[in-house]
C-alpha cells in the first residue's frame, strides 16, 4: 500500500556556511572556507555553443559590479553526484523533498551575459545599493561566456542552465563530510480539505506562486520539463528546496525569480516558520502564467479548485514579470475569495518615477488584500565601481559598466520580488496608502 501524504517525511536540511572562497588546486570546503578548482569548474560548461568561459569570484562589500545577470543557483546536493538534486536536469525526474540536502548558504553560482530576450540585470556588491538585490549578500561564483558568431541560443541557454546546475551540485558536494553548522526539518503536508475540521484546528496557510510561461528565454521548467501549458500543481515544500522548479527566464529583472529564490521561496519560509504557533503550513500552489485571457481564466480557476482541495484557509499569491503577470494574481484573487478563501497578493507598482501614476496594471475586482513590494520605475543613483562582471556596458542607459550612472529600479536583480524576498520600504511622507513590503 502506498504511504499517505500525512506520513510523508519531511526534507532535512543540513547547512553548511560559507564565510570565505576562493581559487585553488581542489574543490574544497572546511570551516567554512569554500575553494573552487577553476579547471574543475570550468568543465561543466563544455558545450561548444559557450564559446569560452570565464570565472570569477564576487563578494559582499566588493567594489564589483555584474551586469547581465541571467540566473542564480544554490549549491546543494543530496549526496555523491548530486542524489537526485534538480530532478529532471541533472538527474531522473522522480519526486524529491525527503531524505536530506546538503546547502551551501552564503553562496551562489551566477550566469551573466547577453540571451536574446533578456534586459540589463545589474547587482552592486556594495552600499549604497547592496540591499536591492539578494545576490549582494552572498559569495557569487559568475560564470561569463562568448558564443561564437553563429552559436543557436537556445543551445546556449541549455548549455549555461545545465552546467550551472551541476557546478552547484559539485560545490555543495564538497560539504558532505563536514559538520553542519545548523540544521532543521520541514514539515511534511497534511492532507485534508476544509469540511468536517474542527473550530480549534489552527487556519491552513499556503502559497499560490504563479511561474513565467512565455516562451524561450521565458520559460520555468518543473521537473526537467517547461510549465507551459500545465495546470496549477501542490507540491510539498521540500520538492522546492530539491530543485524541483528552476529558472529559464530572462525578463524583468527586478521582478525576476532566479533559481536561487525558488530553492529559498521567502513566502514559503515565512510560513513554514509560524507552522504550528499560529498557523499551519498548507503547502505550494505552482501556476503558470498564460499569455491568452482564456488561459488566465482556466488556471485560476483550478488553482483555487487545488487550494479549496487541499484544505486552504488563506494563501499569499506571488508573480513572476510585468502588467501581464498581474492579471493571474488578481483572477486567482477573485477565485480564491469566491470560495472562501482569504488571498493576500504580492504586487510590485508600475506609478512612474514619482510615483503618482495606477500602481497596479490588472488590479482584483473582489478581493482587497495587496502588498506592496516597491516602485518599478523609481530611479536610484549608482555609484562608480571597480569592476564590473557580465559585461563592459550597461545597454540600457549606452555607458560603462563601471561608472556612476542613474537606473530604475526595474533593472535591479529581484529588488522588487514578488517572492517575498525584497527589502525595500514606503515613504510614507509620499505613498501615506501604502502597505511596506
Amino acid at each position: 500500500m502506498a504511504e499517505s501524504r500525512s506520513a510523508t517525511e519531511g526534507l532535512r536540511r543540513l547547512f553548511h556556511d560559507v564565510t570565505a572562497v576562493g581559487f585553488g588546486d581542489r574543490t574544497v570546503y572546511e570551516s567554512g572556507t569554500l575553494t573552487v578548482s577553476a579547471e574543475e569548474a570550468g568543465s561543466f560548461f563544455t558545450q561548444a555553443a559557450l564559446g569560452e568561459v570565464r570565472l570569477s569570484w564576487a563578494s559582499p562589500g566588493e567594489s564589483v559590479r555584474i551586469v547581465k545577470i541571467l540566473d542564480a543557483v544554490e549549491p546543494r546536493t543530496k549526496g555523491p553526484g548530486g542524489a537526485g538534486i534538480f530532478p529532471g536536469l541533472l538527474g531522473p525526474a522522480w519526486p524529491q523533498g525527503t531524505g536530506q540536502t546538503h546547502v551551501l548558504r552564503g553562496a551562489a553560482v551566477v550566469a551573466a551575459g547577453f540571451l536574446p530576450r533578456a534586459q540589463e540585470a545589474v547587482v552592486d556588491m556594495a552600499p549604497p545599493l547592496a540591499h536591492l538585490s539578494p545576490l549582494a549578500n552572498t559569495h557569487n561564483l559568475v560564470v561569463e561566456f562568448d558564443p561564437p558568431p553563429d552559436a543557436d541560443w537556445g543551445v546556449v541557454s541549455a548549455g549555461l542552465r545545465q552546467g550551472m546546475l551541476a557546478l552547484a551540485a559539485r560545490l555543495a558536494e564538497a560539504a558532505l563530510d563536514a559538520p553542519a553548522d545548523h540544521e532543521d526539518t520541514l514539515p511534511p503536508l497534511r492532507a485534508g480539505g476544509r469540511a468536517g475540521r474542527g473550530t480549534d484546528e489552527l487556519p491552513r496557510v499556503g502559497a499560490i506562486t504563479n511561474l513565467q510561461t512565455q516562451g524561450t528565454f521565458k520559460e520555468t521548467f518543473v521537473y526537467g520539463r517547461s510549465f507551459t501549458g500545465a495546470l496549477p500543481t501542490l507540491l510539498e515544500p521540500g520538492e522546492l528546496d530539491d530543485g524541483a522548479v528552476v529558472s529559464g527566464q530572462f525578463g524583468h529583472p527586478s521582478l525576476k525569480n532566479p533559481t536561487y529564490l525558488y530553492q529559498n521561496h521567502p513566502v514559503a519560509a515565512a510560513l513554514i516558520e509560524r507552522h504550528g504557533t499560529d498557523l499551519e503550513f498548507a503547502g505550494v500552489v505552482i501556476s503558470p502564467e498564460p499569455v491568452d485571457q482564456a488561459g488566465k481564466e482556466l488556471v485560476s480557476a483550478q488553482a483555487a479548485r487545488v487550494c479549496a482541495t487541499a484544505g486552504f484557509d488563506a494563501a499569499v499569491l506571488t508573480k513572476e514579470g510585468g502588467g501581464n503577470a498581474d492579471a493571474d494574481v488578481a483572477l486567482k484573487m477573485d477565485r480564491l475569495e469566491e470560495l472562501g478563501i482569504a488571498a493576500v497578493g504580492l504586487f510590485a507598482e508600475m506609478a512612474g518615477p514619482d510615483g503618482t501614476g495606477p500602481s497596479i496594471v490588472v488590479p482584483p475586482t473582489r478581493a482587497t488584500a495587496m502588498v506592496s513590494t516597491g516602485n518599478y520605475d523609481e530611479k536610484v543613483e549608482l555609484a562608480e565601481v571597480e569592476l564590473a562582471l557580465g559585461g563592459d556596458r550597461v545597454a540600457l542607459v549606452d555607458q560603462p559598466a563601471t561608472a556612476r550612472m542613474e537606473l530604475p529600479t526595474a533593472a535591479f536583480y529581484g529588488a522588487l520580488s514578488p517572492l517575498g524576498w525584497g527589502r525595500l520600504t514606503c515613504n510614507q511622507s509620499a505613498a501615506t496608502n501604502m502597505v511596506p513590503s
